[in-house]
């Protein structure tokens, strides 16, 4: 602008369309540009209001979700067994709550439902507590689910956390947002929207699984991890008050804490044991044949106090025994196995060919495969505060160095089979050097080789290159119009005014401007022009410092490898040092400009539908990226092969991009999943995640977000305990 308006004063004669030419085309440039930010901006509404249509949609998603995981909880059957519990006194700082309650209403309303009961604590903050098994998870699942149901506008939607999950350095906030991004597929700022405006209710499942036990199998009073929590609740708030949450516990965990250490301002209930009545009503309805389980029923109903019926006063020993004898066998055995310890292993042993037998089964696994494959899986999560299976964290089961190594040397064959089958089959007559072809090929594997590979998600949007474009360009603006304006600058100083004239001559400028005034000016234009291409360009390659630098020197390395082949030592010295400062240079622009640009369609993963949908689009986010980068790449390839001489022409492009889509675009936790198969052949089925997922609906797992866990405690303990059926 400053040109023209100059280029117009100084030339008295112009015409009229002249004048308007060189004005229209700034304006032009600065409409253009202000259109582009208007484009960009998003429409601006009320931040509450967003947040409370978006938790309707989230509320529909928790719904489903959280309804499969119950019917997984009740041995994929319809009966629920109607679980009371009482409230448990507290001397200070104790919610308000009434004296009892129940799951639902059944009959004559005596006891109010759990719905009922949580809206009538105050403040609206739970403990749920109970022995192993006693519902405390079916419990809370209920409540989410009547919450959901009977929710109105601007109510929080309850989202359900396994606390062993949490990383204690984070505040619950941050670990809501990533729960709705991880196990709901929501965008993290869309994500902490809702957690900020008070849409979600935290349900925290599972305290008592933060930390392990101690040698003799009591609870740790210590339990660093638990008492970590239970201080960042303390302080959680809404507005004012106490912030409303659900929290579930063994009571033996919670009861071996300080008093100091527990939840304020919460009412604690008890799940009571189930009962003579409820547990018979229970069994009844899951029966197919009455007459099969009447000795058992009958015992049941005249020794309601008994031994039997005092071990199977859990919902999770009712749903073992009603999956055991679900179609065939002798329930009357159990009136041998009084014992709790007893009864859970004669039940256990027999649950795994149970649930095989009632489940549909079209790929055919056998009781003693699902039980061998289930056993070397728990193996991931001995010693783990975590019990969740995450398909892409899953490598490490196998060994960690023969992953890595496999890794490597697979991927490093591949790539030397590609590479023979191009350069040696279709380029007889144009030999490719040996050192070149295995130095390729090493560095392939070697680019293989990341210790924890973490998924990627491409996911190209209308925002895919303004995540993060605005912050970049005005650091790259700044920066750039620094070292604009001392070029500008010192272009006048050093060339004692010559540069401003030839810059002005360059601009058809005939101007006799004093040398003090141009200086500046000179800077700020050369800083703006500068500055605005450095900030574009840095807006859009985020990554290309570091591209650039790890081009260079792999390709710096491979260029003076190549150089070294030659017979004459000196003459291969100084050859491969030009190669390399050549090619290092021509790919390190590529690679830079490629990390960049890539950088802006990664997403972290996030999955909706199974925990395969990580390992998924990861893998086509390799697809998408490998053949990208492959062929800017093959490129580069070809026109240093012409530089060189040689004719390798439209061949090399094409099979170095496959390479490098194969070596570098894949070379991601989709491959190292793929790798971790190969290596647990005969420990675990190769269709691994089709086996988890038919383990889910047997009921032996259950879906937890974006991975698996273990249906109850006791059976993964169990099948660690049991490596043989």
């Amino acid at each position: 602008m400053t040109f023209a308006v100059w280029n117009i004063v100084a030339d008295k004669e112009r015409k009229p369309v002249d004048i308007a030419t060189l004005l229209g085309v700034p304006i032009g440039v600065v409409g253009l540009a202000i259109a582009v930010v208007t484009l960009w901006k998003p429409v601006e509404r009320n931040g509450v209001e967003l947040a409370r249509g978006r938790a309707g949609k989230l509320a529909g998603e928790v719904k489903k979700g959280e309804s499969r995981v119950r019917r997984q909880l009740l041995g994929s059957d319809v009966q629920r067994i109607n679980l009371t519990y009482v409230l448990h006194s507290m001397s200070e700082r104790a919610a308000t709550a009434p004296p009892a309650g129940r799951t639902f209403a059944d009959g004559p309303a005596t006891l109010p439902d759990v719905l009922e009961y949580y809206r009538s604590t105050r403040p609206r903050r739970l403990v749920v507590t109970g022995a192993a098994g006693a519902g405390k998870t079916v419990l809370a699942l209920e409540l989410m689910l009547a919450l959901i149901e009977d929710r109105a506008e601007g109510d929080p939607v309850p989202v359900r956390i396994s606390l062993a999950q949490w990383d204690t350095d984070q505040p619950l906030t941050d670990v809501l947002a990533q729960r709705l991004a991880e196990a709901y597929g929501w965008p993290a700022g869309t994500a902490a929207g809702l957690v900020e405006h008070g849409m979600v209710l935290p349900v925290l499942d599972g305290l008592d699984e933060m930390d392990p036990l101690r040698p003799d199998g009591t609870p740790d009073p210590d339990a660093p991890r638990a008492r970590a929590v239970l201080e960042a609740l303390n302080t959680y708030q809404d507005g004012r008050n106490a912030g409303s949450l659900v929290l579930t516990c063994r009571t033996a965990h919670y009861d071996a804490l300080a008093p100091t250490d527990r939840l304020i301002d919460a009412a604690r209930i008890a799940v009571a044991p189930v009962d003579a009545d409820h547990a018979v009503t229970y069994l009844r309805a899951r029966a197919i044949d009455t007459p099969r389980w009447q000795p058992l029923i009958d015992h049941l109903e005249t020794q309601p106090a008994g031994p039997l019926t005092t071990t199977l006063s859990t919902p999770w020993r009712l749903c073992l025994t009603a999956t055991v004898y679900h179609r065939d066998g002798d329930p009357s055995e159990l009136l041998h196995h009084t014992d709790g310890h007893d009864l859970d292993e004669y039940l256990l042993t027999r649950y795994v060919p149970a649930t095989v037998a009632n489940t549909p089964n079209p790929r055919g696994y056998r009781p003693e495969d699902v039980h061998r494959w289930l056993h070397h899986l728990t193996g991931h999560l001995t010693g783990a505060p975590s019990t969740d299976l995450t398909l892409h964290r899953l490598w490490t089961l196998a060994g960690t160095t023969r992953v890595r190594i496999a890794d490597i040397i697979l991927t490093t064959l591949a790539v030397a089979a590609v590479l023979a089958f191009a350069f040696v089959g279709l380029i007889e007559d144009e030999p490719f050097p040996t050192t070149l072809f295995a130095a390729l090929a090493a560095f392939a594997g070697i680019a293989s080789f990341r210790p924890t590979p973490s998924p990627n998600r491409l996911r190209i949007t209308r925002g895919t290159l303004q995540r993060g474009f605005k912050a970049r360009f005005w650091a790259g603006l700044k920066i750039w119009f620094a070292v604009g304006f001392a070029i500008g600058v010192a272009m006048l100083v050093s060339l004692e005014g010559r540069g401003w004239y030839a810059l002005a001559e360059l601009f058809e400028l005939q101007l006799n401007i004093p040398n003090a005034f141009p200086g500046i000016e000179l800077g700020v234009e050369v800083g703006l022009v500068v500055g605005c291409t450095g900030g574009i360009m840095a807006g859009l390659t985020g990554g290309f410092a570091t591209g650039f630098s790890t081009w260079f020197r792999v390709w710096f390395a491979l260029g003076l490898a190549y150089g070294l082949g030659a017979s004459d030592f000196g003459s291969g010295l100084m050859g491969g040092l030009r190669l390399g400062l050549f090619v290092g240079l021509v790919f390190a622009l590529a690679g830079g400009l490629i990390g960049g640009f890539v950088n802006g369609l990664k997403e972290e993963p996030t999955t909706v539908a199974n925990p395969w949908a990580i390992v998924r689009d990861d893998m086509a986010y390799g697809l998408v990226i490998g053949p990208l980068a492959g062929l800017m790449a093959g490129l580069m390839v070809g026109f240093t092969m012409w530089v060189r001489g040689g004719a390798m022409g439209t061949v090399v492009v094409a099979v170095v991009g496959l390479v490098v889509g194969f070596a570098s675009g894949l070379a991601g936790a989709a491959r190292r999943y793929g790798v971790f198969l190969l290596c647990s052949r005969g420990k675990l089925p190769f269709r691994l995640a089709v086996f988890l997922d038919w383990a889910v609906t047997a009921g032996l797992l259950r879906y937890s977000g974006p991975s698996y866990q273990f249906r109850h405690r006791e059976l993964q303990q169990w099948l660690t305990r049991h490596p043989r059926p």
